[in-house]
């Protein structure tokens, strides 16, 4: 990929418009910080930032270099892209049984219970039938009780008949990772993914030095009773030790790019480096047909009707956003990758502005190219 300026010029009008929406919220306080990055047509054509770590003006400004905790989009970046590494590899089939590979699923189920009937491409396409929240860090508070608590949630529905974004499906997932691959989330992600494509930022837990250089995401009078700087946002992630398939990943904006520009790449290197097949790519990134009115593919979302993407990105598009305030959309149909990252928690979760800048933004992205 190309080197480019770390800010777009004043001066230059592409994306000036998205520039005032994200200026215009800042002074509205949905969020104090905010980073972003376009790539398009296999270069990198924008990395901007404004505002501040908190609504303090003295406290650190944002950088296109700043590093975020990124929430949900550890779904995308790590579950997702080693279950189709693993999918290339022949170790993973999309209709194994969850029950097969994680027996404490099933031991113990409820008479009547469909979970033997859980597959990966179900959790994938969170259809599993499983929740979509517990908060299960109230009750348990070491990795194994979470996860144990996790594999005996009762089914809300039968496999394949609703769908219900499911951080537990994601929980469950991660493990299943760990078992096929043989080695620990953190460890697999950094040698398989990271490394390959040269994600110099992207980590889970971040060591203690480099916190006070993380945007904070809140300030938790509930449950940990401190502001939280640098380790994960996510209360089960938490109990999990920082490392899960839900979230817990970390990295700034200029990475995400280098991860899109893989997804873009259709085994060729015009757009960045390609560690996938590119049918897998494909397969993961179609919306599935099941259950009726999803429009979730294989670890990834597509554009509903409204978008977070606004209105201009095509029906192939493919997409995650992170509850933190984060967000990745990614348009094959015109080479188009755009990152979105903020802390829209700070300093409390109560503000939902984010809904509205999203589409705003990314519509502005995409009317200036």
């Amino acid at each position: 990929m190309s080197s480019q300026p770390q800010r777009a010029p004043e001066s230059y009008p592409s994306f000036t418009a998205a520039r005032a929406v994200i200026g215009q919220v800042i002074a509205s306080h949905a969020f104090p910080g905010a980073a972003w990055g376009v790539f398009y047509n296999g270069e990198i054509l924008a990395l901007d930032s404004a505002g501040h770590f908190t609504y303090d003006p003295a406290s650190p400004a944002v950088t296109p270099s700043t590093v975020f905790d990124l929430a949900s989009l550890t779904k995308v970046l790590v579950i997702t892209s080693l279950a189709m590494l693993l999918y290339d590899r022949g170790i993973l089939s999309l209709d194994a049984v969850l029950g097969d590979i994680l027996p404490g699923f099933v031991i113990g189920m409820e008479p009547g219970s469909q979970k033997r009937f859980v597959t990966l491409r179900s959790l994938l396409a969170h259809s599993s039938g499983l929740p979509g929240y517990v908060r299960l860090f109230e009750q348990h508070h070491s990795p194994e009780t979470v996860l144990r608590a996790a594999l005996r949630l009762p089914l809300e529905a039968p496999p394949n008949t609703r769908a219900e974004y499911s951080d537990i499906g994601f929980i469950l997932l991660g493990k299943v990772l760990e078992i096929l691959s043989g080695d620990i989330l953190s460890r697999v992600f950094a040698r398989e993914i990271a490394a390959p494509l040269g994600l110099e930022t992207a980590t889970f837990c971040p060591p203690p030095a480099a916190h006070p250089h993380i945007p904070p995401t809140e300030d938790d009078t509930t449950f940990r009773h401190r502001i939280i700087q640098g380790e994960v946002q996510d209360e089960n992630c938490y109990a999990l030790g920082g490392v899960a398939g839900h979230a817990g990943l970390f990295a700034n904006t200029q990475d995400i790019l280098r991860f899109a520009a893989c997804i873009l790449a259709e085994g060729h290197t015009a757009s960045g480096r390609q560690i996938f097949q590119p049918q897998t790519v494909k397969l993961f990134a179609t919306r599935q047909a099941t259950p009726a009115g999803t429009t979730r593919a294989l670890g990834w979302d597509t554009p509903s009707s409204p978008s977070s993407s606004g209105s201009h990105f095509s029906p192939a598009s493919i997409g995650h956003l992170g509850y933190a305030g984060t967000s990745l959309w990614i348009d094959p149909a015109r080479q188009l990758a755009v990152v979105l990252f903020t802390n829209r928690t700070w300093p409390d979760r109560s503000c939902d502005a984010i809904r509205q800048v999203r589409p705003a933004f990314h519509d502005a992205i995409a009317e200036a190219l």
